[in-house]
């Protein structure tokens, strides 16, 4: 996703219109809109009738919710935030009693801001957007984090499973193409609630996991069949440079590597249906950093030789020296053109032929 824009679709959630817009498409209220689940989505505005639209593939947690699958593995993930683990910091702290985690949550949640984001892979974007939902806080806490407010101060209202579900339902009555959980590592467990409440109401778009990729290899699995799309950032390739610059943050290369061949293996590369929209698949993410501070050499390297030349990737070059980045050089500086365009070659070279 494309930084910039993500920033500017955000910070119209801390102002008083942004929290009030929270709840400006009917969720929170008792006669909450409902949704045929009859295999089609609604386009348009749903008060002038709007046109339906067949989906090609239905999402895989229709099937789960049917066969009580779902419901398990809600279950499973709720035990573990009695010693939490749902990310690979490991915290062990009982978030169901109230302690908190690296995290900076325990068992409330918050959502900054929620609405159609144009700033994904166009697969995904669309011309009608990712229904997006902006969760606040982040187990990774980057130093040179560009929604620091919201993954580090935890700016968002205060919000419940039912209204969750209802930003979701909205989303789709709006027409999305998908609907989005961006940040989501450190809340599973609600938005696993979310959903079912959802699809009650008659969800039935391809459900994306937005992340920045240090997941528990655990936790993915259990997402098996609930994840359409997968959108995880693959940062840096030398896990002494993740921790400087990341809070501490242990073994990220060996995490998120297995987190994102989990991924892969559940639902593959990116699917682009003749709509020209996606379905499934994954897409792994690399923003490119200062004097390649990253590694994007060895990343196009890892895309190639672990998942194969026809995975997407998303080299992104828009980095600039956000929250405390100033703190640590290279990163008190913008990525030239130059690097991002040597960063592009080294993917090219490695015979990757999917961008975004």
């Amino acid at each position: 996703m494309t930084e910039v824009t993500r920033r500017k679709f955000i910070k119209g959630s801390l102002t008083a219109a942004g929290a009030a817009a929270l709840y400006a498409c009917g969720f929170g209220r008792t006669n909450s809109p409902q949704i045929p689940n009859d295999g089609s989505t609604i386009e348009g505005n749903p008060t002038s009738g709007g046109r339906r639209n067949e989906i090609l593939r239905q999402p895989r947690y229709l099937e789960l919710e049917r066969s009580g699958e779902l419901a398990r593995r809600e279950q499973i993930l709720w035990k573990k935030m009695e010693r939490c683990d749902l990310c690979p910091r490991l915290c062990h702290v009982n978030r169901m009693a109230g302690e908190i985690g690296y995290c900076g949550v325990a068992d409330t949640f918050r959502v900054a801001n929620h609405g159609p984001d144009f700033g994904n892979e166009r697969p995904i974007g669309g011309t009608r957007g990712s229904g997006s939902v902006f969760l606040s806080n982040c187990p990774m806490l980057c130093i040179f984090c560009q929604n620091w407010e919201i993954n580090h101060r935890g700016d968002g209202r205060l919000t419940s499973h039912q209204q969750l579900a209802d930003m979701l339902v909205s989303m789709q009555l709006r027409g999305t193409h998908n609907v989005s959980f961006i940040t989501p590592t450190h809340l599973v467990p609600h938005l696993i609630t979310a959903l079912r409440l959802a699809i009650a109401r008659g969800l039935n778009v391809p459900l994306c996991y937005n992340t920045g990729g240090y997941d528990s290899l655990e936790v993915v699995k259990l997402l098996d069949g609930v994840v359409d799309i997968y959108q995880p950032d693959f940062k840096f390739q030398c896990s002494d440079r993740a921790a400087r610059v990341m809070q501490g943050v242990p073994d990220y290369v060996y995490h998120t590597a297995n987190a994102i061949k989990e991924m892969y293996r559940q639902v593959g590369p990116l699917h682009v249906q003749q709509n020209g929209l996606a379905s499934h698949g994954v897409v792994v993410r690399h923003l490119v950093l200062p004097e390649n501070y990253g590694g994007a050499d060895l990343f196009a390297r890892w895309i190639a030789e672990e998942l194969g030349t026809d995975a997407h990737v998303n080299i992104m070059g828009q980095f600039w020296p956000a929250f405390r980045s100033n703190e640590f050089p290279p990163l008190n500086r913008r990525t030239t053109r130059a690097e991002y365009q040597q960063a592009v070659r080294w993917a090219r070279e490695a015979g990757i032929r999917n961008f975004h």
